[in-house]
């Protein structure tokens, strides 16, 4: 197979896992500020997190959450927020300014909106 027939394949394999090309992912580049809000009572609420993007990859800004993810061509992105031993794992959509999806940890679950900075 030709190194010209080997990038396109592999290309075309990413773009159908969902990953970004750099060019793509580069839409969303910069900070967002995400809005958390969990459907159960007994979990906290209305957290404020702030994350990074860079070239669709996805990092935390703060040192108490550490974020890590990508985001997909279409704006699909995936997420997970680490603090300490607490783990949830996110998925929705972005667009040029904004975001929304859902969450869920080990016992709880929500939504959550996110806009650029």
């Amino acid at each position: 197979m030709t190194s010209f027939r080997k990038s396109v394949v592999t290309a075309s394999l990413l773009a159908v896992l969902g990953f970004a090309t750099p060019s793509v992912a580069a839409t969303f580049d910069g900070g967002w500020n995400v809005q958390i809000t969990s459907s159960n009572a007994a979990c906290p609420n209305n957290a404020s997190v702030a994350i990074g993007i860079s070239n669709g990859q996805v990092a935390s800004n703060t040192a108490a959450v550490t974020a890590s993810g990508h985001v997909a061509e279409a704006g699909a992105i995936r997420v997970t927020l680490a603090s300490g031993m607490k783990r949830a794992v996110g998925s929705g959509v972005l667009n040029g300014t904004s975001g929304s999806g859902t969450w869920r940890a080990a016992l709880c679950s929500g939504t959550w909106t996110a806009q650029r900075i």
